[in-house]
C-alpha cells in the first residue's frame, strides 16, 4: 500500500542560522499496519535528482524529530546531521518507529528476546520508503545509506541483512548484533560503519543483556568487536585493520577515539569501527554537549569526532551493487 500524504512544511533556518537552511516536510506513508510517519530534510541548493540520501533511524523511545534536530532531550538537541546535510547537499529521511509493548517508539530489529520491540514489518516499511524516495523525491538509487542509533542501529543491521543489494552502506551507533536472532547471518558484502563506546552500560561493549533500570526487555547482544567481525567476515576482508588514533581535542574530555578500517578502497566494500574508549551510549560530537542528568543515564560523550561527519566521510564514495 503506497498512498502518501504530505503534512506541514517546517523551516529549520531559524534554529541553524541564516547561512544554513533546510525545508523539512512531514509525510505519511500508508502501510498494512496503518499510516507511517517520516520527515524529509531538503537543504537549500539540493539537486532536483540523483540526491544522495541518508535514512536516519532513531533509538528506542526517541523520534524522527530528534534525529533531525527538531526535538530535544532536556537541553540536548542533536543537530550534527542536519548541519552536515546542508553543507554536503544530502537529503535526509527520518522515519518514526511504532510503539512497542512498553508504549515507546521502537523498531522491529533482529533481537528475538527484545520483548519491548515493535512487531511491525519495518523492513517492508523502509523498502517502501526507499521506493518512494527514488520515484518521488529524486533519491539516487545507488546512494541510499542507512544510519541508526541504539535500537535504530539494530534496525540498520537488520536492513543490512535483508535489503543489502539496495543499500550503499549502513552506519550503526551504540548497537550490538543480537545474541538471539530472528534473522539470518549477513551473506551479502556490505560497507558498514560502527561507533561504540567501551563504557556503554546500555549496550555493553563486551556483550550481554541490553538496557538498564529505565530500559527493560531489550534483549541481548554479542560484543561490539564480534558485531564488527560478523560484517568483516561477510565482506571477505582480512582480520588485520588499519588503525588511526584521533587527536584529543579537549583536555577535560575523559574519552578518546580510535578508528579501525578494513579494506583499502573507499569506493569498494569497507568496514570501519570507531571505538570510543570511555564513551557511553551516545554519539560523539565536537560541538554538542549532554546535560548532566542525561550524562548520568547514557555516560560520557566524546568530543574528538562528529559521528555524522565520520559516517558521511565513510558513506560518500560508496554505491549500491545492484540498486533497483
Amino acid at each position: 500500500m503506497r498512498g502518501r500524504t504530505a503534512g506541514i512544511w517546517l523551516a529549520a533556518a531559524g534554529t541553524l542560522g541564516a547561512a544554513q537552511a533546510s525545508t523539512i516536510v512531514d509525510y505519511t506513508l500508508l502501510r498494512p499496519e496503518g499510516r507511517r510517519h517520516y520527515l524529509v530534510v531538503e537543504p537549500d541548493r539540493l539537486a532536483r535528482s540523483n540526491r544522495p540520501t541518508v535514512i536516519l533511524l532513531h533509538g528506542h523511545g526517541a523520534s524522527a524529530a530528534f534525529m533531525v534536530g527538531l526535538d530535544s532531550f532536556g537541553t540536548y538537541k542533536a543537530q550534527d546531521w542536519i548541519r552536515l546535510a546542508e553543507r554536503e547537499r544530502v537529503m535526509l529521511i527520518a522515519p518514526d518507529g511504532i510503539k512497542g509493548s512498553d508504549g515507546k517508539q521502537a523498531w522491529n530489529d533482529c533481537r528475538l528476546d527484545a520483548a519491548g520491540n515493535a512487531n511491525s514489518d519495518d523492513v517492508g516499511f523502509i523498502a517502501s520508503l526507499i521506493d518512494t524516495a527514488v520515484s518521488e523525491l529524486g533519491a539516487d538509487p545507488e546512494r541510499i545509506y542507512v544510519y541508526g542509533s541504539s535500537n535504530g542501529g539494530g534496525m540498520a543491521y537488520r536492513l543490512g541483512i535483508e535489503l543489502a543489494p539496495r543499500l550503499a552502506a549502513i552506519g550503526v551507533q551504540s548497537a550490538l548484533m543480537p545474541m538471539q536472532s530472528r534473522c539470518k547471518m549477513p551473506m551479502h558484502p556490505l560497507s558498514v560503519f560502527v561507533a561504540h563506546g567501551t563504557a556503554d552500560e546500555i549496550a555493553p561493549y563486551n556483550g550481554g543483556k541490553v538496557g538498564h533500570w529505565l530500559l527493560r526487555d531489550r534483549g541481548s547482544g554479542v560484543s561490539a568487536d564480534e558485531s564488527v567481525a560478523v560484517w568483516r567476515r561477510a565482506a571477505g576482508l582480512p582480520e588485520t585493520p588499519m588503525r588511526f588514533r584521533l587527536p584529543h581535542l579537549q583536555s577535560s574530555d575523559p574519552t578518546s577515539a580510535t578508528r579501525y578500517v578494513w579494506g583499502n578502497d573507499p569506493a569498494r566494500v569497507q568496514i570501519q569501527f570507531m571505538r570510543i574508549d570511555g564513551g557511553g551510549h551516545v554519539q560523539p560530537s565536537k560541538t554538542e554537549e549532554l546535560p548532566w542528568i542525561l550524562r548520568k543515564i547514557v555516560g560520557n560523550m566524546n568530543h574528538d569526532v562528529d559521528t555524522a561527519e565520520e559516517a558521511w566521510n565513510f558513506f560518500k564514495d560508496k554505491k549500491a551493487t545492484s540498486a533497483h
